[in-house]
């Protein structure tokens, strides 16, 4: 049974809509950060997986909306990325990309191994890698058609979301317990106890979404859809492999970028910053929280079962290969400090969960020990404007 793409789309509004209310019914889901859209998704998933089983009853979806909603969601952070800010994080900055980075290609070669040590095309290893652990399920869905038509990897997109599932929670469990093992063995302490968190929340201008900042959102996030398919098309003419969303990404920078210069105050009358904002913001929430419940909507989760081994054992090694490198390396190479540490638990977010986690894992620390605005500064511009750039070409270069 196939359900068509309006009666898709408006079940995932529903299920949207299930996802958070079981978030704030049940504190654990919030403990743990579990994004709403990954709730209602898998219930649906959930039932679609028992009526396979129990009544032989196969459903399936038509996500026709689902690849528009990641673009626009790409074009609404590259629009968000004021490039000028790089320039706060400094060396810090410089030096947590590149961890990130090496990281990325050794998650990548871990996976690969894994794969092969189960007999599968090392390829299959990527979906296991940093597509879908430092990516998260946005990069996981983007890159699963190229694995699946192009490499013949044919489990691709379940492998990947899988992987993401596991360590969005693994993410959230070890970065708490991380930055206090390294306070206890190094003696470590906050120079300041005012929380950079709750001033950045108390400073906060609020401003108001109205029709007029909401349709120049609109009609700026169409114009980096437009020129991310021309970039796209460039891409396509080189032996480089990028997906669609890159593209879009790098759109909503180059305008952000091109559009401030012109208007350095933000205000105009087609280019009004704190108008659009809102608008922005709002548009970006609401297409990744529609485009993940669609893609998980349709997981057919029933086609893991040939591969549950390799999933469990490629996690694991994956879990302690982040805990080994944020012990050994990246809390030498930060500093050896309170806000090294801090950023050793944000690094748990950045290789296995998500920016949210990252940040989840380093609000957690400051509220028991003080303020790391440091850490604040850089995690976040790491997450934001390096990762998804760095990880597609790390991904096309070892995809092959």
């Amino acid at each position: 049974m196939t359900i068509d793409a309006f009666h898709g789309f408006t079940l995932a509004i529903l299920l949207l809509f299930v996802g958070k209310g079981l978030v704030a019914r049940w504190g654990i889901l919030r403990r743990y950060s579990i994004p709403e859209s990954l709730v209602g998704g898998l219930a649906c998933a959930l039932v679609v997986f028992a009526l396979y089983y129990g009544a032989g009853i196969v459903i399936s979806f038509d996500l026709e909306a689902r690849d528009a909603l990641l673009l626009y969601f790409f074009a609404a952070i590259g629009l968000g990325t004021d490039a000028r800010t790089l320039r706060h994080g400094g060396r810090p900055l410089l030096i947590l990309s590149g961890l990130a980075i090496g990281f990325m290609v050794l998650q990548n070669l871990a996976g690969m191994e894994m794969a092969r040590a189960f007999g599968l095309d090392p390829r299959a290893g990527l979906m296991v890698g940093s597509i879908s652990l430092t990516g998260g399920v946005g990069t996981t869905l983007a890159w699963s058609d190229h694995f699946v038509q192009n490499l013949g990897i044919a489990q691709a997109q379940e492998l990947g979301l899988a992987a993401n599932m596991i360590g969005l929670i693994a993410a959230c469990t070890i970065g708490g317990p991380i930055a206090s093992l390294l306070m206890r063995r190094h003696r470590l302490q906050a120079g300041d106890s005012a929380l950079e968190i709750g001033t950045l929340h108390s400073d906060e201008q609020h401003a108001r979404l109205d029709y007029y900042g909401v349709l120049l959102a609109l009609l700026w996030l169409n114009l980096a859809l437009m020129l991310g398919h021309g970039i796209n098309a460039l891409v396509a003419l080189t032996p480089v492999t990028l997906p669609a969303f890159v593209g879009c990404l790098l759109a909503g920078i180059l305008l952000r970028t091109i559009s401030d210069w012109m208007r350095p105050g933000g205000r105009g009358r087609l280019w009004n910053w704190p108008s659009m904002q809102p608008g922005i913001a709002l548009v970006s929430d609401m297409s990744l929280g529609l485009f993940l419940t669609m893609a998980l909507m349709g997981l057919r989760l029933w086609e893991l079962q040939p591969v549950l081994a390799f999933i469990t054992a490629a996690m694991l090694v994956q879990i302690a290969l982040v805990i080994a490198f944020v012990l050994l390396i990246v809390f030498r190479a930060m500093g050896k400090d309170y806000q090294a540490a801090v950023v050793c638990a944000g690094f748990g977010g950045i290789a296995l969960g998500s920016t949210a986690t990252a940040i989840a894992n380093m609000t957690a620390v400051t509220r028991e020990h003080g303020a790391a605005r440091e850490a604040f500064i850089v995690v976040p511009l790491v997450c934001g404007f390096v990762i998804d750039i760095a990880n597609a070409l790390v991904i096309s270069l070892m995809a092959g």
